[in-house]
């Protein structure tokens, strides 16, 4: 490890200690069909085993010939039990009748995943797209997503790090270091978590401290002088107290250049730290006290033009700035003025300067056949981040974002206590108390003539009551049942979007913007039944609705009725699905979906006649409707190879008159134009694809694998808002790695490679305003070597 990264480690874990006591159905047949073709992989889990006491007693039973006894000693294939605690209790996942997708510890550094975004590799009908190549992720699970730059609105995705809810995407970056495994569960949640969702919930459950001491610390060095270390130490303090304080670093990797300057862009420059204690108070007493602590002072990515850059004044249309032909290559520029009034220097590449913390106490309490749990959380954000979304040194869209957030939450939970009654049930309250404050500054001085501030403050408040109940009406029927109840205040307050200078603001419009208050009241649950046809195949079906609260536009505006409330959404889903594990080392599951969306939030534009541009504006869509499928295979045909994949399938469309604003029609007509959306397609991948294949053996104590993982994205096409020109194409991604542990099994030295053949691909398109149209491009092959040591 670099000097740097330890005493930016040492730093962190200072300052981790000393604040944190101050922190506050066509699609069945089709499934089939792709169940049948399901011979290539996703996740590997599996390894070997004995073989099993039949074989044993036979081949000692008989004489054997050497070719016998070799054949009787071979080890046996045998698929891994994996253990998750989707539904608030230790299960098989392949009991759990729901598509919930499991990735372990290993799985995220075979197929690439080191943040939020990159999940959208390593598994089904999930994809993560990053706001102008920003720090804002937007998530979708089964094309159920919310699109928007700014950070005010809650997503369709809940996150949670060991059952602590985040309010906001923009808080989950920075996660993903010492984990133990992700679940991924699609549909609508609610009745047994905290934060309610429409489209899904992704659990980071991280390593917990170990009754015996543990240490590891793992280097990686790559290309364009890429530097990542992680580190952990764990164990016993006392008889009732155990520890862990684990850390993350990540330096330098820049991989894109400034086509004008040669300058590069892209370095990492990031570190954090995670505390976590676990206190035996008495038997039945137990408390977890988590304390993390971290910054992120990385560049921004920067963007690619994917059409000329072109003048809309002064000869209009005239090409200041070709479209790019290299795919590395990006622009960016401040002007001297903006960069005095946002205080960064002139000099200042796109980037980050983020600070968070946070701490977490859960407390359990056994009363014999029910369990009482408590988790109390705060959690704190400021972010601080520059974006050039012109791509150009113009200033044409300059971005500078200044947020703070705060978060306070508190979930009680009872549960059942007795795994051997027939009812198996939890309940609980969450309260939550956000509090958010932007400022989000832009210079369109090369457009519009002006540097522009839009500022605000929100509060939200949140109560939910929750709970669901399974019941075994036979050995092998289960019924279902969950039900909530949720209340929610978000208001808006302070908005001010105008014109700025260093010594004066002039709003856009006028009267002033009034505080805006909107009231969500939800009721959301889920019913289903689960059978177990035979004793590893469980069939299921399900009836759930998700809720998602309303919100407001917080964009810069020049009409104060742009910041009226958009409504809640509601999605009823109807899933049902089998998990069987074929024989021992052949496992399948697959799930089919028909969603019934109401009031969908999409994202639209209008059309200022006064900047002669589109303001973006979120409207409800009445009725849409989403179907599809997921199929996950898993196969050990002989010891030590895994062969598994993921297919993922959907297709939705407005099924009833939704009249807005046609944003291509507004632009080119220069006043708003409307249309009528019913029956056009929703905006979304419709197939994802991949999997992965290891093989793994032993040469004179040495243990190898070989491994390769690929995933496969659909065309995307955002008809509504940007239209057939912003459509992001297909591509394949691939990764590749071969390990290797000498006898002892202490170290580990991997050889990897990344985009393994060099894909030229984009992550997404979009424009600010006319004339500029830019790409966010998926990083080029990287190769490296990574070093782990385990004491």
């Amino acid at each position: 490890m670099s000097s740097r990264g330890v005493c930016r480690v040492f730093a962190l874990a200072h300052a981790a200690c000393s604040s944190g006591i101050e922190m506050k159905q066509k699609l069945l047949s089709a499934s089939v069909s792709a169940s049948a073709l399901l011979t290539l992989p996703l996740a590997a889990h599996a390894q070997t085993s004995s073989p099993p006491a039949s074989q044993a007693e036979a081949a000692s039973a008989v004489p054997a010939t050497r070719a016998s006894r070799a054949s009787a000693e071979k080890p046996v294939a045998t698929l891994k039990s994996v253990t998750i605690t989707a539904e608030r209790r230790k299960q098989s996942a392949q009991d759990v009748g729901a598509s919930v997708s499991v990735l372990s510890g290993r799985d995220l550094k075979d197929m690439n995943v080191n943040n939020v975004n990159d999940l959208q590799h390593a598994t089904a009908s999930v994809e993560v797209e990053p706001a102008f190549g920003g720090g804002q992720p937007q998530f979708r699970i089964r094309g159920v997503g919310f699109i928007d730059y700014s950070a005010n609105n809650s997503s369709t995705v809940g996150v949670n790090v060991d059952d602590v809810a985040y309010a906001l995407p923009i808080q989950t970056q920075g996660q993903i270091f010492d984990i133990d495994r992700v679940e991924v569960l699609r549909g609508p949640q609610g009745t047994l978590y905290g934060r309610n969702t429409t489209g899904g919930t992704i659990n980071f459950i991280t390593n917990k401290p170990t009754n015996e001491f543990e240490a590891g610390i793992t280097t990686e060095y790559g290309s364009h002088n890429l530097f990542n270390n992680e580190g952990y130490i764990s164990g016993p303090i006392s008889d009732t107290l155990r520890g862990r304080l684990a850390f993350s670093t990540s330096d330098f990797g820049a991989w894109q250049t400034n086509r004008a300057t040669g300058q590069s862009l892209g370095n990492n420059d990031t570190a954090a730290v995670r505390g976590q204690l676990d206190w035996d108070a008495t038997r039945d007493l137990k408390f977890h006290l988590e304390a993390h602590t971290g910054f992120d002072k990385s560049d921004n990515e920067g963007l690619s033009l994917i059409q000329p850059f072109t003048s809309l004044s002064g000869g209009a249309g005239q090409v200041l700035v070709p479209a790019d032909t290299n795919y590395t290559a990006t622009g960016w520029g401040l002007s001297p003025a903006f960069a005095h009034l946002v205080g960064i220097s002139p000099d200042a590449k796109p980037g980050r300067d983020n600070d968070s913390n946070g701490i977490s106490l859960t407390a359990t309490y056994s009363l014999g056949l029910v369990q009482l749990t408590s988790i109390t959380a705060y959690n704190f954000l400021h972010r601080r981040e520059y974006a050039d979304w012109d791509a150009t040194s113009y200033s044409a869209s300059d971005e500078y974002f200044n947020d703070t957030v705060n978060e306070f939450t508190q979930e009680f939970r009872v549960s059942s206590n007795n795994p051997q009654s027939r009812l198996h049930w939890v309940a609980g309250t969450f309260y939550s108390h956000d509090s958010l404050d932007e400022k989000f500054y832009s210079d369109f001085t090369d457009r519009l003539g002006i540097m522009a501030l839009t500022a605000y403050d929100q509060q939200v408040n949140t109560l939910g009551v929750y709970g669901q109940a399974t019941y075994d009406i036979t050995s092998r029927l289960h019924g279902i049942f969950g039900l909530r109840q949720e209340h929610e205040t978000r208001d808006l307050t302070n908005f001010e979007s105008g014109s700025v200078t260093d010594s004066s603001f002039s709003p856009f419009y006028s009267p002033s913007a009034p505080n805006q208050s909107v009231t969500s009241n939800g009721t959301s649950g889920k019913i289903g039944i689960e059978y177990n046809l035979l004793p590893k195949t469980l069939l299921y079906a399900t009836i759930s609705r998700g809720y998602k609260s309303g919100g407001f536009t917080a964009h810069n505006t020049t009409d104060s009725d742009a910041l009226a409330p958009f409504k809640p959404e509601t999605l009823t889903a109807y899933e049902a699905g089998f998990k069987s594990d074929l024989n021992r080392s052949l496992r399948l599951n697959t799930s089919v979906f028909h969603y019934d969306y109401r009031d969908q939030q999409v994202l639209s534009a209008v059309y200022d006649s006064n900047s002669q541009s589109l303001i973006g504006t979120f409207v409800n869509a009445p009725k849409s409707e989403i179907n599809g499928f997921e199929s996950e295979l898993e196969w050990d045909p002989i010891a030590g190879l895994t062969i598994s994949q993921y297919v993922g399938y959907k297709e939705g469309k407005y099924t009833a008159p939704f009249v807005t604003y046609d944003t291509q029609a507004s632009a080119a007509a220069g006043h708003n134009v409307f249309t009528n959306y019913q029956g056009t397609a929703l905006s979304f991948p419709r197939l994802s694809y991949g999997g992965q294949v290891s093989y793994n053996w032993r040469t004179d104590g040495y243990r190898f694998r070989a491994e390769t993982n690929y995933s496969f994205h659909d065309t995307y096409s955002q008809l509504l808002l940007l239209g057939p020109g912003y459509t992001v194409e297909s591509y394949w991604l691939v990764n590749a790695s071969v390990s290797v542990t000498p006898p002892g099994g202490h170290w580990d030295f991997t050889f990897w490679a990344r985009n393994l053949f060099n894909r030229q691909y984009d992550l997404t398109k979009n424009f600010f305003l006319p004339g500029d149209s830019v790409a966010a491009v998926g990083e080029p092959r990287t190769i490296g070597v990574r070093i782990s040591y385990k004491f």
